[in-house]
């Protein structure tokens, strides 16, 4: 089997356009065509069903090799770098990543590669948990760094890095910044404020709520970790935000923390494409990011 050949097919099959697949390997649609069947002619199976329009899907066959496909480009990949890639880690590593982690738990990793391996481009793509996933299921990104409850995503490897504690914020005036005590029952009378996380944040607490009289927790998707900040501040609600965005505005009294503690718990996960080996560069990436969230947890448990 042709390595041309299967990286054409493993596009195509991520993709599921030939012209789609045509685009991003810089190839004529024909010479996508040509090689899908070569590879279909040198095995003796059909891998695409064709429909219509150009539309395509695997066939059984199809579905059975684009893991071994997989696997083989990863190895083609890793014996090129072991053999005749340069010494130093170089090229681009696209991650996907939340605007949470982005503002807050990337820019030592970012720094560390400038200084370390100026050779070497990390390239942030910034998403909702759903869009990054979706990237790298899609592959037009290396390796995700995301946020959620939820620790087992379809189509894709994950690893905690570690639970991302939760804090509830108001402005200094807000009536509920004095309370001793803060329940359920009082966040029913004020609309909670989220980030991107918002829609998982709002599954939870309602969840949480679900049995007990009143009406659900009312929450805002305030778009960004900044605006749920100024909106908290200003007084129009309490904000739903990871405590590592927090800390400094707690710290100079901008905002003030509630005694509440959601009912569940965030976590920082590292995610990638299943089945197949890691470059050295995403190594590097995955160790680097370890070893920041570890030393900013001990910190901040200090």
């Amino acid at each position: 089997m042709d390595i041309r050949q299967l990286t054409t097919f493993q596009r195509a099959a991520t993709l599921l356009s030939f012209s789609r697949a045509a685009a991003e390997l810089n190839y004529a649609q024909s010479s996508v065509t040509g090689q899908i069947r070569g590879l279909e002619n040198s095995l003796g199976v059909e891998l695409f069903e064709r429909l219509s329009g150009r539309q395509v899907r695997l066939t059984p066959a199809g579905r059975r090799l684009l893991p071994y496909a997989e696997r083989l480009l990863s190895l083609a990949d890793e014996a090129r770098g072991a053999t005749a890639g340069p010494p130093e880690p170089s090229g681009q590593l696209v991650i996907g990543t939340m605007e949470t982690l982005a503002t807050y738990r990337l820019p030592p990793v970012l720094e560390y590669f400038h200084h370390r391996y100026p050779g070497l481009q990390l390239v942030l793509r910034p998403g909702s948990g759903a869009e990054v996933l979706h990237a790298l299921r899609q592959g037009t990104v290396d390796v995700g760094l995301l946020m959620s409850a939820e620790t087992r995503h379809r189509g894709v490897d994950s690893e905690v890095l570690g639970p991302e504690p939760l804090v509830a914020v108001t402005g200094p005036g807000h009536p509920l910044a004095g309370r001793a005590r803060v329940g359920p029952a009082d966040l029913r009378d004020v609309p909670v404020l989220a980030p991107e996380s918002g829609r998982g944040h709002r599954r939870l607490l309602e969840s949480e709520s679900r049995g007990r009289p009143g009406a659900p927790v009312p929450l805002l998707e305030s778009g960004t970790v900044e605006s749920t900040k100024r909106w908290a501040a200003a007084g129009l609600g309490v904000g739903l935000l990871p405590a590592v965005a927090v800390r400094e505005d707690v710290e100079s009294g901008a905002l003030v923390a509630l005694a509440w503690r959601p009912p569940f718990e965030v976590f920082t996960q590292l995610v990638r494409r299943p089945r197949t080996s890691p470059t050295r560069e995403m190594r590097l990436f995955a160790e680097q990011a370890r070893a920041v969230l570890a030393e900013d947890q001990e910190a901040a448990a200090a």
